[in-house]
């Protein structure tokens, strides 16, 4: 794992800074950072798209701040600017609600209001005090709703160790807390074996982030990690004296894996470690039993975290369409989308099958599987999706009770629908 400078994206905290035109959101950056990373000038509008600075902020560790477009912007291009800002909110830890002067209206409201949506806890930094104090009636205002904020004068460097207190006492407890991926599955001193095939989609010199965070997991916790492809599989489960406590395979070759594991070995995917610690296994759980429901001539949504050039049988654009169209009997229709793109209208689609988000943060993912849930989609991820067309369901989820507990609870619900005339 690399050092908390170096940390990924997705080990960061993520904190927004919101505010209209010329709040001084951009010169609170600057303070934040002691750099000089945003333009700041007294034209409104002066920052377009968010900007993004990796940082170590002791005692937090590893942070992003993300300075965004002020939400008031105008025209066309103001337009897309604050759709930008509103998409930053889905990946934000901690907001920074910056006030000019203590002017509070609409905007403001808006922007709590979306805080408040998303679970994301808040600080008003009630920015140029040097000019004019806060109201008297703000500030009663956000004490009675026990919304925390801090005066400051950015521009003068006036306000930061406040802040850097305040950002300190507000870290969620989803973010101190977040699920493990694998350690607490292994008991220390015993192994787990981790498939992972090089093929065509392997990175070259290198192996993917879930792979290195498991590996470094199982280290941790003193436990053998031992790591083969799927053709030495077999071999590699000989040579081990006693049987490992966990197999954990890249889906792709879910169907190799489950035929040289023996049934009494516990056997899951990476994609569905990360289900479990990026977002909620339960409502996957309902998305994979809800590909039984999907007919030929569906629309189905297949979403990448990440952007990269597609190569010949890809596992989002051609794998798992194949394997679903396979198991439907049918054809249906798929669309992709990459990185933060995503509809705004999900009502056309009857299933979301999600990558596994390694590099996105959980708080990202919860965002997103909310606004399924509210538009009534189901969603899946693709190593959920991979072992429920090939039959391997049941057998990837026993490594967590909870998460069959969920299962056999949905099948009886889905069970009882079914006999219960509308």
């Amino acid at each position: 794992m690399s050092s908390p400078r170096q940390a990924p994206k997705s080990f960061r905290l993520h904190i927004g800074i919101f505010g209209r035109r010329n709040a001084g959101k951009s010169a609170l950056l600057n303070m934040l950072t002691r750099q000089y990373v945003s333009i700041v000038s007294d034209v409104p509008g002066t920052t377009t798209d968010p900007v993004e600075k990796p940082m170590e902020m002791l005692p937090l560790g590893p942070v992003l701040f993300i300075d965004t477009a002020g939400v008031d912007d105008e025209g066309t291009l103001g337009t897309a600017r604050v759709a930008r800002t509103r998409q930053v909110l889905d990946r934000t830890d901690l907001a920074l609600l910056v006030l000019d002067a203590g002017r509070w209206e609409a905007f403001e409201d808006e922007l709590l209001a979306g805080f408040r949506k998303r679970g994301i806890p808040v600080i008003v930094v009630c920015n140029k005090c040097d000019l004019a104090p806060p109201p008297p009636d703000l500030t009663a205002r956000l004490e009675s709703e026990q919304i925390p904020w801090v005066p400051a004068a950015a521009a003068i460097g006036q306000g930061l160790e406040d802040i850097r207190a305040a950002l300190g006492r507000c870290v969620p407890d989803d973010f101190i807390h977040t699920p493990p991926l694998i350690a607490d599955l292994v008991p220390p001193g015993e192994t787990a074996v981790l498939v992972i095939p090089i093929d065509k989609e392997a990175p070259k010199g290198r192996i993917i982030q879930p792979q290195v965070l498991a590996i470094r997991e199982l280290l941790d916790r003193g436990c053998i990690a031992l790591a083969v492809r799927d053709t030495e599989l077999r071999q590699a489960l000989d040579r081990l004296a006693t049987p490992p406590a966990l197999v954990v395979t890249d889906s792709q070759a879910f169907r190799r894996v489950a035929a040289d594991t023996p049934p009494e070995v516990p056997l899951t995917s990476f994609s569905i470690l990360l289900a479990r610690q990026k977002g909620d296994l339960a409502q996957f759980v309902e998305g994979a039993l809800a590909i039984d429901d999907l007919r030929p001539g569906d629309r189905v949504l297949v979403a990448e975290s990440c952007s990269h050039h597609p190569i010949a049988d890809d596992i989002g654009r051609e794998k798992i369409p194949r394997w679903l169209q396979e198991h439907v009997g049918g054809t249906l229709h798929f669309t992709t989308v990459q990185g933060r793109d995503f509809p705004d209208d999900l009502a056309s689609y009857k299933l979301l099958v999600h990558c596994g988000a390694c590099m996105w943060t959980r708080r990202e993912v919860l965002n997103r599987l909310l606004r399924c849930r509210a538009a009534g989609v189901p969603v899946c991820n693709y190593g959920m999706t991979i072992a429920y067309t090939l039959g391997l369901f049941d057998r990837a989820l026993k490594p967590f009770p909870e998460a069959e507990k969920a299962y056999r609870a949905a099948r009886l619900r889905r069970k009882a629908s079914v006999a219960t005339p509308p």
